[in-house]
This record gives C-alpha cells, sequence and structure tokens, in this order.
C-alpha cells in the first residue's frame, strides 16, 4: 500500500479529464475509470509515499500555507517505460517549489518518498492510461491532440491510498 499527496481539480477540469479516459476505454485503451479499485478521481501526485504514518504525515502537511489557486497548462502527451500515458502539465517554478515543499515536509515525518517522485527527478504528470500498449499510442495522440491544449484548475488537495483510492481531504493547497 502507497500513500499519495495530490492535488484535485475542479469540477470542469475533472469533467474533461474522465470524458478523455470514457474515449480513450471506448477505444480498449485502458484508463484511471477501469484500473485496479476504480476509485480513481484526476489528480497529480506531488510525492508518494511507501511507508509513512498517516497521522504524522497529514499533521506535517497542516503546517504548510494554502498555496492558493493553481492553474496547469497541459500542451504534450508523455509515457513512461511500461506504458503509462499521461498529459504533461507545465513545470514552472511555482508548482516545482510547492513539490519540493511537500517533499520536505513528509520526509521530515519519516516517510519514505517513492525515488521518482524526489524533487529533480519527478515528472509532473496527469495519468491517462496507466498501462497502454506501444501499438495504442497513435489512436492515445489522436484522442489528446483534440483536446490540448488543456487548462486544468486545482480546487483541492487529498491524500489518497493507491490501494484502495480512499480519499483524506487535506485543508490547504500546498
Amino acid at each position: 500500500m502507497a500513500l499519495a499527496v495530490c492535488l484535485v481539480f475542479d469540477a470542469a477540469a475533472r469533467r474533461a479529464l474522465q470524458q478523455l479516459w470514457a474515449r480513450l476505454e471506448d477505444l480498449g485503451v485502458p484508463t484511471l475509470l477501469t484500473h485496479t479499485h476504480g476509485r480513481h478521481v484526476p489528480h497529480l501526485s506531488y510525492a508518494v509515499l511507501r511507508s509513512y504514518d498517516v497521522e504524522d504525515v497529514t499533521a506535517a502537511l497542516a503546517t504548510l500555507p494554502d498555496g492558493g489557486p493553481l492553474t496547469l497548462h497541459s500542451d504534450a502527451l508523455g509515457a513512461f517505460r511500461r506504458g503509462r500515458v499521461w498529459l504533461s502539465p507545465a513545470p514552472t517554478a511555482d508548482l516545482l517549489r510547492r513539490q519540493q515543499r511537500v517533499v520536505d515536509t513528509v520526509t521530515a515525518v519519516g516517510a519514505d518518498l517513492h525515488k521518482h517522485y524526489r524533487p529533480g527527478v519527478w515528472t509532473p504528470h496527469l495519468t491517462l492510461s496507466p498501462r497502454a500498449r506501444l501499438e495504442d499510442l497513435p489512436r492515445v495522440a489522436a484522442v489528446v491532440y483534440d483536446v490540448l491544449p488543456l487548462e486544468t484548475v486545482v480546487s483541492g488537495a487529498a491524500l489518497i491510498d493507491t490501494t484502495t483510492g480512499e480519499r483524506r481531504p487535506l485543508r490547504r493547497v500546498p
């Protein structure tokens, strides 16, 4: 089980991303709509923790100032090894500072950060398909490029248990 510190989106962005997932599912490309527990919501993970004390993490994050509104601008499609396909929000200085602050905060209370979320290594991404096949990529690109560029407005933050999909809303947007 892992715990993710995530940004979540307003209703318009959530709807746009879920519609994109549905279009990909209609093409036979698996998305977060049907992955694992099926409770996924569009999100951007600042950090994924492999071991942690959820109460310590929650309390530590509550000490961070509210980062205020955040709009992400995506105009590119990306892919990680093993088939994870995603939208690429621009990695602004503000976004990178916020992620660094979250990582520093959760690791200071003993949480074990997944190596791909270390500042300087982390690639901000909005997952579309966790397991696309190479032959799916042209169809995925065609669907995605129909909706790009895409602005998504962050409306909140949450701790999300990656095994169950359980969400614990955070009071502030780090």
